[in-house]
């Protein structure tokens, strides 16, 4: 689909337009420090049935889109993985095919399989992944990375919270989605948990540090550890006898909060050896509390070196977006179907990454990865087989460092979209209709009646139905029987505006004629053709001309599209 150079090093702070398996595949062993993926699966877009048929009955599991649809593809996917012994993932797929027989789910299973197993190929010994995931395919998704990457090298499943509340009329509301880690290699990844503690409210500190005394809030802690102890530690201090309890004496010694000890009241405290000097240190230095009644002394451990709540596997905030959020102006939102809070993305980097390492984003959507470590000083690369999603990255990219950053795969040229449209026609069509802003392609690429692409106007032409706009893309050379489909198609269809896309300018007196023909379409004062020619070169001259068209509406959001969408 792109021109690829075999052996070429991966390419920090760099979009790629593609296929994430292709361009990976390029790449070095151990090259990227750190991988988040939130693959194309989530079980609140539009669905199919994807296990095919029980007993002639199509069982009701839903996927994403008509993307995961047992076909030819999959088949081959499977039989390919099934006998490829030395692959990872080659005994998951097989007992997978097994359970779950030939369908969508296991076309996306075997999808993923091959991907995540490159991603382990480049991942460093020191790196982690995160795969987002939901409660749809989570369970066979953990299947693959146990099988790819190792049950020893399992992490986490963390669960997140991206709604607070959801209506589901029959079952219980679906508010989580899940990330699984993993590590590449358990005993060497590189992990700093206390970057990404929470810390405490000022009413959760006032209800845990209960206590005062000059030095500020504090509790009063155990002293003790469970068991006894024949050694110092189980000897009698102060008048307290530990092993009558079933104790022993545990006072700090390297701990964190021996260190704060150490800064603030006693001058070598960590030096210090016996036991029961420690506990004569901490009571000189009156930190130490003697209760008036009952029978254990406690350690006074202050507020001030409360570090926050180490990360858990339970993340309730952030959340997601919401209706809500979006209609408020929340200047975060790109509006992208599947985007996820930066905060989330930034814990996660924080938590797994130092400063200059590569964060990899193999499905980069809205670029929200790139976003969040591009802003925490990693580098970083994105992959997205959508055009528009690399065009919302690179534009939020963009506006938020002021650079514009290298994208490859997209054509930059007039002669590099003749050898795009040459190499991969499906994917230089869908590239094609998202230079227009507003219109998306068709998720189906095949039997698609001869549309390629729709969008919808903000409002209808006068005297008019119909809001929909419409184009097909042709990457060869022009044929005048072809844009007389496309004029039928619009008829049939009923679309108030249609655009024929080609790859060189339409230089035929008949062919402008006929969509002369069909008219003009009136919005008060103003007045658009209703049937267009429009060519990709048109793109790459030295003033870039697009179709002239009304308003669009944003084809995620319903909004007002904003600017115009450019490679």
């Amino acid at each position: 689909m792109v021109e690829y150079l075999a052996g070429e090093a991966i390419g920090s702070n760099t979009l790629y337009y593609g296929d994430c398996l292709d361009w990976m595949g390029n790449w070095d062993d151990a090259c990227v420090d750190l991988i988040y993926l939130d693959p194309p699966f989530n079980s609140n877009a539009n669905y199919n049935i994807i296990f095919g048929t029980e007993n002639g009955v199509s069982a009701q599991v839903r996927a994403f889109q008509d993307t995961w649809i047992w076909d030819a593809a999959a088949q081959i996917r499977v039989d390919d993985l099934s006998r490829a012994t030395a692959h990872s993932a080659s005994n998951a797929i097989r007992a997978l095919h097994a359970l779950l027989g030939p369908s969508g789910m296991l076309a996306y299973l075997s999808y993923m399989a091959q991907r995540l197993a490159v991603m382990h190929r480049i991942l460093k010994p020191t790196g982690s992944i995160y795969l987002h995931c939901d409660s749809t395919a989570s369970h066979y998704l953990k299947a693959l990375m146990d099988a790819i990457f190792g049950t020893r090298n399992y992490l986490n499943h963390i669960t997140w919270r991206r709604a607070t509340s959801h209506n589901d009329a029959s079952r219980y509301g679906r508010v989580t989605d899940h990330i699984l880690f993993y590590a590449k290699e358990q005993r060497a990844f590189y992990w700093n948990g206390d970057a990404v503690r929470v810390a405490r409210s000022a009413s959760d500190t006032e209800q845990s540090y209960s206590r005062t005394d000059d030095f500020g809030r504090y509790r009063s802690d155990n002293l003790t550890g469970a068991g006894t102890s024949e050694g110092e530690s189980g000897q009698v201090w102060s008048g307290y006898d530990p092993t009558s309890r079933g104790r022993h004496w545990a006072p700090p010694k390297s701990s964190g909060y021996a260190r704060f000890i150490e800064e603030h009241f006693i001058s070598g405290y960590q030096q210090i050896e016996g036991v029961l000097d420690r506990l004569d240190a901490l009571d000189k230095a009156e930190l130490i509390h003697h209760p008036t009644r009952g029978f254990w002394p406690g350690l006074k451990r202050y507020a001030a070196a409360d570090r926050g709540t180490p990360p858990q596997d339970l993340v309730l905030e952030p959340t997601g977006f919401t209706n809500f959020s979006a209609r408020r102006g929340n200047g975060e939102y790109r509006g992208y179907p599947t985007q996820k809070p930066e905060a989330l993305l930034e814990r996660l980097i924080l938590a797994s990454s130092r400063e200059n390492d590569l964060v990899l984003d193999p499905f980069c959507g809205g670029g929200t990865t790139m976003a969040a470590a591009e802003k925490l000083g990693r580098k970083w690369v994105g992959i997205d087989i959508t055009a528009q999603a690399i065009d919302i990255a690179s534009e939020r990219l963009r506006m938020q460092s002021g650079i514009d950053f290298p994208v490859q795969g997209i054509p930059t040229s007039i002669a590099s979209a003749r050898r795009f449209a040459s190499a991969n026609p499906t994917d230089f069509e869908a590239w094609a209709i998202t230079r227009i802003a507003g219109l998306v392609p068709n998720e189906v690429r095949t039997g698609d009646h001869g549309i390629d692409g729709r969008g919808r106007l903000l409002q209808k032409p006068d005297g008019s139905q119909s809001d929909l706009v419409i184009a097909q893309v042709k990457g060869g050379a022009f044929v005048l029987g072809q844009l007389r489909d496309f004029l039928h198609t619009v008829e049939r269809e009923r679309a108030a505006m249609g655009v024929f896309i080609t790859v060189a300018p339409v230089n035929s007196a008949e062919a402008r004629a006929e969509c002369a023909q069909q008219g003009q379409v009136s919005f008060g004062a103003y007045t658009y053709p209703k049937v267009q020619l429009w060519s990709i070169q048109d793109l790459f001259e030295d003033t870039p001309r697009l179709p002239l068209l009304p308003p669009l509406a944003n084809p995620y959001t319903g909004k007002p599209m904003q600017g115009t969408l450019l490679a």
